[in-house]
């Protein structure tokens, strides 16, 4: 369950080292998928059951979801390889 102290942003990856994510607030999250030298950028709110349930998940470490830094998000946000 979530702890009602959980400071954000959280910073979460998939065990494939492939996709990233930042974790705003309990129902939003920004998600950078990487495709070799491209990469796609998305913003979710969660509104849907299935979404919120998402983030519960990434928040709790179930897997795929692995803890992830700042600086992992960051560099991966900042690629100019596009």
């Amino acid at each position: 369950m979530m702890d009602k102290n959980t400071h954000f942003p959280q910073y979460r990856k998939l065990s494939n080292g492939k996709t990233f994510y930042k974790i705003i607030n309990e129902r939003t999250f920004e998600e950078i998928m990487l495709f070799g030298e491209r990469r796609m950028y998305f913003k979710t709110i969660a509104e849907k059951y299935p979404e919120m349930l998402r983030i519960k998940d990434m928040l709790e470490l179930q897997a795929p979801f692995l803890m992830a830094t700042e600086a992992e998000y960051s560099t991966v946000f900042n690629r100019t390889d596009q």
